[in-house]
């Protein structure tokens, strides 16, 4: 059975208001419990695409749906009791004095009773790993608790879907991981769809079900990371790179004529293929 498409967008041109054309051409549609990526250099219109999903900017050429619903004739209240949107830098996002109160506010403004939210505020803490914080000070979290806690707030509004901007940005490399072992947790065990927009080609293949390469502003590549990462080459034209596994065994291959069958985009995957030389 297809899975249902929650999220669709169908952009031929945004621009800002002083006539910038800041995206243009972009097909998208994210079906429910997608793991997807946007991955693109800075400036390549990342931040901007994600609003625009949110539903924060409506003011383009095109069309968006959310679960078949026109997103433009949506109420903010319709659209954000389904979809959110973390922004890089939790201290944008975070107000209130503690961790109980920054969690429990949506669901307060959502007219929520007080046993469900203390109910929903203890479910999200949970889910994102940080239960026994309620009465911790937003202050004296550090930088990856902080998007862990915002993440926690958009779970508690009840948001089926997540969308992160440079989630991973500002953490240390154990950090990374575990920021994305705890959205793979959601996407695979709490059943959120989750889009991303990163520019660490490292993690991507990872994690990720699909994945659009964004390059000033349009869409040039989409597809599962095995169909987007294919040439160094190519990858440089909108300035990125091949995971740096990948780009070892491409060199491998082409430079050094060691014939590999595929070029393996993870460590566990290229292991797979040396042993295969030497069987």
């Amino acid at each position: 059975m297809e899975a249902i498409t929650r999220l669709s967008l169908n952009l031929k041109s945004f621009k800002y208001p002083d006539g910038t054309e800041a995206l243009f051409d972009i097909s998208v549609q994210i079906r429910r419990g997608e793991f997807v990526g946007i991955l693109g250099s800075n400036g390549s219109g990342k931040t901007t695409l994600l609003k625009v999903m949110d539903g924060l900017m409506k003011d383009f050429e095109g069309t968006s749906g959310l679960d078949g619903s026109d997103m433009k004739r949506l109420s903010p209240k319709e659209i954000y009791r389904k979809i959110g949107l973390v922004f890089q830098n939790p201290d944008d996002q975070l107000f209130a004095p503690t961790v109980f109160e920054d969690i429990a506010f949506g669901p307060i403004n959502m007219g929520a009773p007080e046993q469900e939210i203390e109910r929903r505020v203890t479910a999200a803490l949970q889910a994102v790993g940080m239960e026994g914080n309620e009465k911790k000070s937003i202050h004296n979290l550090s930088f990856g608790q902080k998007k862990r806690i915002c993440i926690a707030g958009l779970l508690a509004m009840g948001h089926e879907i997540l969308l992160l901007d440079e989630p991973t940005a500002g953490l240390d490399p154990m950090g990374e991981y575990k920021m994305m072992n705890l959205l793979t947790a959601l996407n695979r065990e709490n059943k959120v769809t989750i889009v991303m927009a990163t520019h660490s080609v490292d993690l991507v293949p990872l994690f990720l079900d699909t994945l659009y390469v964004l390059s000033k502003g349009r869409i040039v590549r989409g597809g599962s990371p095995e169909e987007v990462f294919t040439a160094p080459q190519e990858m440089a034209q909108v300035k990125l790179r091949l995971p740096q596994i990948a780009e070892m065994i491409y060199r491998l291959k082409h430079e050094d004529n060691m014939p590999f069958g595929k070029i393996p985009l993870t460590i566990g995957e290229a292991r797979r293929e040396i042993l295969k030389l030497y069987a």
